[in-house]
């Protein structure tokens, strides 16, 4: 089995569209009503709930998917005691920095919101009372992410070790029929058993603690992307299946959503749902979901996206910390923001538009140039940077996504 060791371009793309589209989720979300948040437009919209509806399917997936990805290139040149320490720099340390500098304002301005009349220096300490949100301040918002993924690889480190060796190798080969004809589908079963069998039980909190489904659950995608990655024959079965896939994601789409729009979900029409056939069905379709738009996103980018571009390394350094960034901003403009006349959908482009230009801008000016600001979220040092721009062997498995978090 060839091992993949030149640069996937397409890898980096796919993780730059997910996390502009956590940008277009998260500037919505002021303006949905399903889904609580930390404010709330009086009016609200439809049609951005659909779309959030939507892109909630598969954002978090994806981003795991290619996390996946990452961590088999990254360990190409480390060993499991390397890897981990890399990701303890590249993750835990901005988790730990964005829990103390990033994420307080965001409750700051939920809290003013919610009538509390102190400014933020008479609020910040409160977040070391080490009471948990939304009781307490204290919080890691949407950098449970980040944590997860730098759980997940502790944990996984030895299995990922073990994978890239000799024997492992071996192993990946034997799932060389995985690639045949529809089979790369079983690589959704273990996510349909967790999600069905857990999910009614454990609703998501991203908390760690009580997230007892979605925790292994999002697992299984992170996992997917590295198997995925170290045997190439499964990458080039989501290439070739990659209509397949749209189709498969479309249908199920569109089948949740005849459910849901027609209020005939298995809670709305079955008096015993819990126990109904209807509603595992329904689960294990939410699943099949997910992993379609992830199975069509790789698809299509391994076959269009595999292209260097000369702003892709600029683009790629930044996406990181735009991620760290990018809701903080979103919650200070939608504080200002809800409180104009404006309709709904041109306060949504105005929140899109000045978050994404601050989030950028704040990357380039004060982030970007700085050795600290660059260790503080999770960045490669200057010279780790143009170490990586010296060609090197090929059989090293140095990639463009190793600068991903």
């Amino acid at each position: 089995m060839d091992k993949i060791t030149n640069r996937q371009a397409y890898l980096d793309w796919l993780r730059i569209l997910a996390i502009i589209a956590v940008l277009f989720f998260h500037s919505a979300m002021a303006f949905v009503a399903e889904w609580s948040w930390h404010i709330k437009n009086k009016e609200t919209s439809n049609l951005l709930l659909e779309f959030n509806f939507w892109l909630h399917r598969f954002r978090m997936p994806l981003l795991f998917f290619v996390s996946g990805t990452v961590s088999y290139f990254m360990l190409q040149r480390r060993s499991g005691g390397g890897f981990i320490g890399l990701r303890f720099r590249r993750l835990f340390i901005p988790l730990i920095f964005g829990m103390l500098v990033v994420v307080p304002p965001q409750i700051y301005l939920e809290r003013l919101n919610q009538g509390y009349q102190g400014n933020f220096f008479s609020f910040y300490p409160s977040i070391f009372k080490m009471v948990p949100y939304p009781k307490g301040n204290t919080s890691w918002h949407h950098l449970w992410f980040i944590f997860y993924l730098f759980i997940y690889d502790v944990i996984c480190a030895p299995f990922f070790v073990w994978l890239i060796s000799q024997k492992g190798r071996s192993t990946l080969q034997k799932l060389g029929w995985l690639a045949r004809a529809k089979n790369i589908y079983l690589i959704m079963v273990p996510g349909i058993l967790i999600y069905t069998s857990l999910s009614l039980n454990f609703p998501e909190t991203n908390d760690f603690i009580h997230d007892a489904a979605f925790f292994p659950y999002w697992l299984t995608f992170l996992l997917g992307g590295f198997i995925c990655i170290a045997n190439p024959r499964l990458m080039d079965s989501l290439e070739r299946n990659r209509r397949f896939s749209l189709a498969l994601a479309f249908l199920s789409l569109l089948g949740i959503n005849y459910l849901r729009w027609n209020n005939v979900e298995p809670w709305d029409i079955v008096a015993n749902w819990r126990s109904s056939w209807f509603t595992y069905v329904y689960l294990a379709a939410e699943v099949l979901c997910a992993w379609s738009w992830v199975f069509t996103a790789v698809g299509y980018g391994k076959k269009y996206l595999d292209r260097k571009h000369k702003v892709l390394n600029y683009i790629n350094q930044a996406v990181y910390p735009f991620y760290i960034l990018h809701q903080t901003v979103i919650v200070i403009i939608v504080f200002y923001v809800v409180r104009t006349t404006d309709t709904v959908g041109m306060k949504y482009i105005f929140t899109v538009l000045v978050s994404f230009a601050l989030t950028v801008s704040i990357y380039h000016l004060f982030i970007r140039p700085f050795a600290i600001t660059r260790l503080l979220f999770g960045m490669k040092s200057k010279k780790e940077v143009e170490k990586s721009k010296v060609p090197i062997p090929v059989t090293t498995g140095k990639t463009a996504v190793e600068a991903a978090i």
